[in-house]
């Protein structure tokens, strides 16, 4: 290949991987919110995409460690890095799995998309360490959808418990109410001795009834307008968390064998930022579906939690540099959810499982036979 050879193909690959990144996962973070039915689907895609747009910005301050970690250093030697097919065919492999997963509705994970990517660059050229990979990066993806299932699941558990004690139900409510306050204004003044009243706001908790004055409700939150706020925020927070922890991810890409550096990096998060989000709009509804209305029945308490865990555990990886999935920590809270309501839908959890298994090994195969075309065909 020529010096402008391998840098063609390595970024329309990391283009279409961030085209196909934002179809199957830029609903995920509000997923539960239209799945509850507190969002229509196109208000929760807009603000979904938007919220993981200034998450994917926010990676040029929050994620460098991710940055490095997905540019494949110290996964597969400096030498195969440096080979100019080595960056094109894990950017077009990951970016063909994970296409090929969002035409068929199919919530997967480009993390392990692209760590099957590296996998099959580096067997394809001897290089490959072993020992990072299963520390680095396959045991966080193992160990993250086990651990949102054990949290979202408690959480909620003991949320439902801590509302039944304190037997708050739907229409209670927090309100202002404006009362009349009689007083007198002190003697010796133009008015001494004429009784005066004033009107001060009043916080008033009570039920629906109690928030109503001349028949009309009272300026506050009721206890389920306040969970919808919480979850429509808890939705936000989670889709900023799938932008930090997954733009680095595809941007390291273009890292490989130093392909783009220095400021260009900076660029680069912007650009895929922007194609994550014309994915996202175009395309998300097939997986939108799934993950929304075929995992498993919730209400918007049972959303919130699952959000609320999803969003800590992928912020906190993303600030570590740690490799998680977003995909897999969201889908791992609503099967937990779903295991403690009893409302999984066991068949999809069970295809939703096998799509996981095979992304791997999938994009493996797809990124060693892309790799040995581009050294082979000339």
């Amino acid at each position: 290949m020529s010096a402008i050879g391998p840098i063609i193909p390595a970024v329309v690959g990391a283009a279409l991987l961030a085209y196909a990144n934002g179809a199957n996962d830029n609903f995920k973070g509000v997923a539960t919110l239209y799945g509850s039915g507190v969002l229509s689907f196109r208000t929760a895609l807009v603000t979904g995409t938007g919220a993981t747009w200034a998450g994917s910005v926010a990676a040029l301050l929050l994620a460098e460690e991710l940055l490095k970690a997905f540019s494949g250093k110290g996964l597969v030697s400096p030498e195969a890095l440096g080979q100019g097919a080595f960056a094109a065919a894990v950017s077009i492999g990951a970016a063909l799995t994970v296409l090929l997963a969002t035409r068929l509705g199919l919530p997967v994970s480009t993390t392990h998309a692209l760590v099957g990517s590296l996998v099959g660059g580096g067997l394809c050229t001897g290089s490959l360490q072993s020992d990072r990979l299963l520390s680095t990066f396959l045991l966080p993806l193992a160990l993250s959808p086990l651990l949102a299932a054990t949290l979202a699941g408690s959480g909620y558990l003991v949320l439902k418990k801590v509302r039944s004690i304190v037997g708050l139900v739907e229409d209670d409510c927090l309100c202002i109410e404006p009362r009349a306050m009689a007083g007198a204004v002190p003697t010796g003044g133009i008015s001494a001795g004429v009784a005066m009243t004033s009107v001060v706001p009043v916080v008033v908790v009570g039920d629906a009834a109690t928030c109503r004055t001349d028949g009309r409700p009272l300026p506050g939150l009721t206890s389920l307008r306040a969970l919808d706020l919480g979850h429509i925020v808890s939705g936000l927070l989670l889709s900023f968390a799938r932008g930090l922890n997954d733009t680095p991810k595809i941007a390291g890409i273009l890292l490989i064998g130093t392909v783009l550096t220095g400021p260009q990096q900076q660029g680069t998060i912007v650009a895929v930022a922007s194609v994550m989000a014309l994915g996202g709009l175009w395309s998300a509804r097939r997986v939108a579906r799934v993950m929304s209305l075929e995992i498993t029945d919730m209400n918007a308490g049972q959303g919130f939690i699952a959000n609320v865990v999803t969003s800590l555990l992928v912020l906190g990886a993303s600030r570590v540099g740690i490799p998680v999935s977003t995909t897999h920590v969201s889908c791992g809270a609503l099967f937990g959810i779903g295991a403690v309501s009893r409302g999984g839908h066991w068949g999809t959890v069970a295809t939703i499982f096998g799509a996981w298994v095979i992304t791997l090994p999938a994009a493996t195969g797809i990124t060693a036979v892309i790799y040995w075309i581009a050294t082979n065909v000339s």
